[in-house]
Parts: structure tokens; sequence; C-alpha cells
């Protein structure tokens, strides 16, 4: 992957050397010479940017860079952390937009195979199906959760923008995504023949207003994510830049951390990617709050505790709530208190699942149970496996 990456610009370097001992800044391994990638072991994290913006919608030939968000994240102090951040340097404009795409996929496989997990600056979000298609060799099925204002569902007959690429995610083969969900969607940005359709293939929808009443709904998505991606303009404009962003209405800075943070402890997610992020040189503070979501999602990372083995149930505790003619079947860890609803094995029809498996809930699906209300994400979880 050393040949798709160039290093870190030297403006960085120069501020890395001003900033006080103990940042994160200090302590990062930077890859600073052409050719030469820093020492891997012990790394947990690898920073990096694409440089890629041809497909925006609103493109007019304005070049990414990533160097304020850099200096912002550098000037932070780490936490109680173990496991090392490496910053990777950025994936140049390619002579095609293909050419940056396989370059993309090539870097962000080849660092979760190393075990490391990828934090991805990108400019125009359509750069998030190809780190989706960074799994195709990793894993069979992948959940995507994405943070945005828009499903981006778009047209795949058409060719992909930063406004529509999850159609092709889903249509184009190999077909490894079992569930995409968007937190934070905003209903007037989105066509009612889209709302309908994302309900018709029970992906899970969350409502701004939704999340924002309680922001802990949004841990059981994140807990049984794969990838997470943040569009950066789900975030309001007076949070991140009037300039640049182009909704009054979204994510406060404190909404937006607590959500890295949740992405963060899920033990499944194995990468992370920040996207439509333009060049924010004179708005230090929208850097600063980029670097911080960084921060709180690689916070979290180092908060993961792994729940015992499901074939141990002294464990756990379980909970059978029967409601109309199904029994829904809860279990609650003793160490992390978190809970899962099973989805059951159905074999009299082509079913997705092998086995019984668990979905990750929350206390108040469980209450919902024991008054006779069936869990939404159940109900889509189910219809999804039979179809």
């Amino acid at each position: 992957m050393i040949e798709f990456l160039s290093p870190v610009s030297k403006s960085v370097i120069a501020h890395r050397e001003v900033l006080p001992a103990g940042v994160i800044g200090k302590q990062v391994k930077i890859h600073k010479v052409e050719g030469e990638l820093p020492e891997l072991n012990n790394v947990k994290f690898a920073l990096f940017g694409i440089k890629e913006n041809r497909r925006a919608v609103n493109f007019i030939g304005m070049e990414p860079c990533f160097d304020g968000i850099r200096k912002s994240f550098y000037s932070l102090y780490p936490g109680n952390w173990s496991g090392e951040i490496v910053d990777l340097g950025d994936i140049e404009k390619g002579d095609t937009v293909e050419d940056t795409y396989f370059a993309a996929k090539t870097v962000i496989a080849a660092i979760i195979k190393k075990g490391i997990i990828p934090i991805v600056f990108g400019d125009s979000q359509d750069l998030l199906y190809t780190h989706y298609r960074a799994y195709d060799k990793l894993k069979k099925m992948i959940n995507l959760v994405n943070i945005d204002t828009r499903f981006d569902l778009g047209d795949a007959d058409q060719p992909i923008t930063s406004k529509s690429y999850v159609g092709k995610i889903i249509v184009d083969k190999p077909y490894n995504l079992f569930n995409y969900s968007t937190l934070g969607y905003q209903s007037f940005f989105n066509a009612p023949q889209e709302i309908s359709l994302m309900d018709k293939l029970y992906f899970d929808a969350y409502r701004l207003g939704e999340v924002i009443g309680d922001i802990t709904v949004t841990e059981p998505i994140l807990r049984d994510a794969d990838l997470v991606a943040l569009d950066i303009t789900a975030i309001k404009s007076s949070e991140i830049s009037y300039k640049n962003n182009e909704s009054p209405n979204g994510f406060d800075g404190r909404e937006i951390c607590a959500i890295a943070r949740y992405a963060g402890i899920s033990n499944r997610v194995s990468s992370f990617g920040i996207y439509e992020l333009n060049d924010y040189a004179d708005e230090s503070s929208a850097t600063m709050l980029v670097a911080q979501i960084v921060w709180y999602f690689v916070e979290g990372v180092n908060f993961r505790v792994e729940d015992d083995t499901f074939d141990d149930e002294t464990q756990f505790t379980t909970y059978s709530v029967p409601v109309d003619e199904e029994v829904l079947v809860f279990k609650k860890s003793n160490k992390t208190g978190r809970w899962w609803i099973e989805l059951p094995f159905i074999s009299n029809v082509n079913n997705k699942l092998k086995s019984n498996t668990l979905l990750p809930c929350t206390y108040g699906d469980y209450l919902g149970a024991t008054n006779q209300e069936i869990p939404e994400r159940w109900y889509k979880a189910r219809r999804k496996n039979e179809v």
C-alpha cells in the first residue's frame, strides 16, 4: 500500500515541533518520507486522507486539504490509551476517479488485515463506496452505519456521485451488505420514495429528532456495525461552518462526539470514516470539532469491554417475554449491562441465518415488549432474513 500514500505535509510536521510535550502530535508516528512508512507494530489506529472530490455534486475544482484537522488533532492530549496511532499521510487524486477508488480500497483493506483500525478523512462522500468495497475479501456480510442527513440511495443505474452511492452499494456485486442504517436523517432532504424504499428494504432509519431526544438509541445500532461513516454536514452549520455546511439543523458538538464514542466502544466496528470534509484552513473551530470527534472515537475504542461468550449462560440473564404469538428472548450481560434480543432460525424459509443469533437492543426494547410492543429492529431483521 506504500505506493499509494504521500507523506504528511511539511507544514504539519513543522507545527508538530512547536507543540508542548505530551500531546498526541508528539506521540503519533508520522509518514514523513516518500516510500518509507513508519513501523506498524503495536499500532491500533491509522489516520489517512483521501484527496478525491471530482464526483462531489458541487465540485468546482477546489483541492482537498486535511492539514488543519491534523494540526487540531495533534494539539490534543490523549487519554489513558493503549496502542499507538500512525498518520499515514494522504492518497492523492489518481488519473481517474476509479484510480483513486482502487488505491483507497487497497489501503483500507491492508490496514484492516493488520488488525489496525483505519480512520479515514475524505472529501466527497462517494468515497464511502470504495471504503465499503475494501471489505469485499475481508467479510462475507457487513453492517454499514451512516450518520447523515440523507439516505444517499440515488439511482443505481446512474453514475455515482456524493449524493448517490448507496444504491451502488446495494446492487453491485459482490453482495456484502447485510444492513444499512442512517442516523440523523432529515425528512425534507429525502424524497418520499427513498424514505419508503428504506422501509421496504428493512433498513434502519432514525430521524434527527428521535436521536437528539435520546442519544442512547444509537448505541445498539453502532454496536452491530462493522463500518461507521459520518457525513460532516450532519452537524448543524453553527457548530461546524456557516460557509461549508448547508443546514442550520443537525447534531451539535456534544451529540456528535457522544455518537463517535459509542462507535468506538462497539467491539465490532473495524473502521471509521469522516466525509464531506472541505478545506477548513481558515476555520479553526471546524477543524477542532473534527479532531474532537476522532478523539472520542479513539477514546471509545480504548474503553471496549468484550462480553463473555454467549455459550456460558451464567454470564447472562435471560428473559422470555410472550408478545402475541411470539416469545421474545432477551439477554442481558451481567458484566456490561448491555442487552440483546434473539433472532430465531426459521428452517422452512430461505433464511440468511444458519442458527439463532442475537441482535443488540436496549433496555427500552425489553420494557416495550413487556407492554406487548414488538421492537421494530427485531421485526425488520427477521423479515430481512426471510426474503
